[in-house]
């Protein structure tokens, strides 16, 4: 699949991603590319947000690819249901562990807990050794779960700005595969 027969779908996490964040610089270089907008970013509502979701996938014209950061991840699983046109695939990064106690903001956790049934789907979920949101463990056994194929990204903290991950080189090449398998 080329990405202009793609609607691809960037769903943020918690508080958006940043001008420097790898999703905002893929959205402004994929032709096809759109934010899913969420109307509180810093008080995430898990029934707000998966609506939204589902509205951008419903009001999609093309397959669409969804490509999902941190929150974004819970946000689009629990949106399957009430997606009514074509998934395409899925781009899940750093999912966080919605089912942690310890996870802050203590709010985050209405995200949880993930479903378990396999993704209607193909999809690639990249997961990183030492992120503070979500164990590697985790990230194994929901990928297990859901037939997604793991990427480690070996210790990339959050995979977001603040880690390092801007531009993001590795994560470009690897949608880019993804994209040309689907």
């Amino acid at each position: 699949m080329k990405v202009s027969e793609a609607d691809i779908l960037i769903v943020p996490g918690y508080t958006n991603s940043g001008p420097d964040h790898w999703q905002s610089r893929w959205e402004a270089k994929l032709s096809t590319a759109r934010r899913v907008e969420q109307a509180e970013w810093s008080k995430p509502v898990r029934e707000d947000w998966v609506a939204r979701v589902a509205e951008e996938v419903n009001a999609s014209t093309k397959p669409v690819v969804l490509v999902g950061h941190s929150l974004g991840v819970p946000a689009i699983v629990h949106a399957i249901p009430e997606m009514k046109q074509r998934v395409a695939g899925a781009f899940l990064v750093a999912p966080p562990d919605v089912a942690n106690p310890d996870i802050r903001p203590k709010h985050l956790m209405t995200f949880g807990p993930y479903p378990r049934l396999p993704l209607p789907f193909p999809s690639i979920m990249i997961a990183s050794r030492n992120d503070p949101f979500g164990e590697y463990a985790h990230a194994e056994d929901i990928a297990n779960a859901w037939g997604s194929f793991l990427i480690d990204a070996g210790e990339s903290g959050h995979i977001n700005a603040e880690s390092g991950h801007g531009p993001w080189p590795e994560g470009t090449m690897v949608f880019a595969q993804f994209l040309g398998r689907l």
